[in-house]
């Protein structure tokens, strides 16, 4: 009960407006002072908190991030999947979630993977006769797929704050984010099955049409493999990958593709400092919070109340699915990582709960918060890209939260589909 009212507080003081490091520091110190009667320990703990050799990934793979989308792959990539799918029922959907998966390997961001994409796939899907509602739900989800698929900013974050093995974490997400892209590449056929709109679809690529698109995008292609398989066969940490990556996007966008210069490689750089200290200054604020709710004991008192109530390890996840989807319609990605994370820890731990198949299933439930109505994210995103209707975009992304649901629930009925790849792995 007083951590439904704690998790009330905080989400009606994000309400307010406040940035979100300001709004959760302000009411962790609150509680710190109602539990200590002083703040004096708020300095020592923002300070242990942040300094931690995992955060040095979140600059460097932002920063990679941000390289790529000025070095303009997206072309190059949309392209390529467009050759290869053209043909089949649904191509252009199909060629959406090709694009969005290639570059969520490189964003590590769901909103930056919706705006890039979509604003390249949907004038052109439309362009083809499909149902503009259509276009808009499979780029906002998509877009989702940016932070399942490693790198993943929400990944970091939450091994950070659980002590997991972020490279185990990327890992994890590559089976269920490539099956949940084969969920919506499915749906994208059976939608065009069922449209009784005429679509433009063009003839079946021929070899030498497949041999140039995929030598165009050959380097965009090949930076996520070097930074997943170096993690995979243990070459480098996740740390590591994320400045092997940040220095193989810049190779590739100044090389490769030939358009980023001088003043691309400061924007990006800039823009990537922003987000990190944004980033760094929330988890310093969580860090508070967290502390705030040890001291009042919430975290031992959760694990006595499932021990009381005799709940296993499904109940308990379902009801904490639940809460992170409702928190998901308000709340954006972070902030819902960082206040649930301290409490739900002690209980998995008592209950045997592998943290790494938990955070995928968080994961997941993330992205079912980028495109839950009134606070989704990329479906901002989406009205941002085309000025359509919220109701539209709304509309057309309806069946994808349906089938996001389908993914959680398999993963969550078989594990194995999370922590089989990461148990193969050279170095854990």
């Amino acid at each position: 009960m007083t951590f439904l009212l704690i998790l009330g507080g905080v989400v009606l003081l994000l309400f307010t407006g406040l940035p979100i490091f300001t709004g959760l520091g302000l009411f962790s110190a609150g509680l710190m002072l109602a539990t200590q009667g002083d703040l004096g320990a708020v300095s020592e703990i923002v300070f242990g908190k942040l300094n931690t050799y995992l955060l040095v990934a979140i600059p460097l793979f932002t920063l990679m991030a941000h390289v790529m989308i000025r070095g303009r792959v997206v072309d190059d990539l949309y392209g390529t999947a467009h050759t290869l799918t053209r043909h089949l029922p649904g191509g252009l959907g199909i060629a959406t979630v090709a694009a969005c998966t290639v570059f969520a390997a490189i964003s590590g961001s769901s909103v930056a993977t919706a705006l890039t994409i979509g604003a390249v796939a949907i004038p052109q899907m439309i362009r083809y006769g499909y149902d503009p509602k259509a276009a808009y739900g499979v780029v906002a989800a998509g877009g989702t797929l940016g932070i399942l698929i490693p790198p993943s900013g929400p990944m970091v974050l939450y091994g950070v704050v659980s002590d997991t093995s972020i490279g185990g974490l990327f890992m994890a997400g590559v089976v269920p984010g490539m099956l949940i892209a084969g969920i919506f590449a499915l749906w994208c056929v059976v939608q065009d099955k069922l449209s009784d709109r005429p679509v433009t679809r063009e003839p079946a690529p021929s070899a030498r049409e497949v041999a140039a698109a995929l030598r165009r995008s050959f380097w965009a292609l090949m930076l996520p493999v070097i930074v997943l398989g170096g993690m995979y066969l243990g070459v480098f940490t996740a740390t590591e990958a994320a400045g092997v990556g940040a220095l193989a996007a810049l190779l590739v966008a100044v090389f490769a593709y030939r358009g980023f210069g001088w003043r691309d490689l400061w924007e990006s750089a800039v823009d990537s400092c922003r987000t990190s200290s944004m980033l760094f200054m929330i988890l310093a604020a969580a860090g508070v919070f967290g502390h705030a709710l040890t001291k009042l004991r919430i975290p031992q008192e959760m694990v006595e109340l499932v021990a009381h109530l005799g709940v296993g390890p499904i109940g308990f996840l379902l009801a904490v699915m639940l809460l992170l989807f409702v928190l998901g319609m308000f709340l954006e990605t972070i902030s819902i990582i960082l206040i649930t994370t301290p409490v739900v820890l002690p209980v998995m731990a008592h209950l045997n709960i592998h943290p790494i198949w938990y955070g995928i299933l968080l994961t997941i439930n993330l992205e079912l918060a980028l495109i839950t109505p009134p606070v989704g994210m990329n479906l901002f995103t989406i009205k941002a890209i085309t000025r359509a209707p919220m109701e539209q975009i709304i509309r057309g992304v309806m069946p994808y939260v349906l089938l996001l649901l389908l993914g959680l629930g398999l993963v969550m009925a078989f594990p194995g589909l999370a922590l089989w790849l990461p148990g193969t792995m050279a170095f854990r």
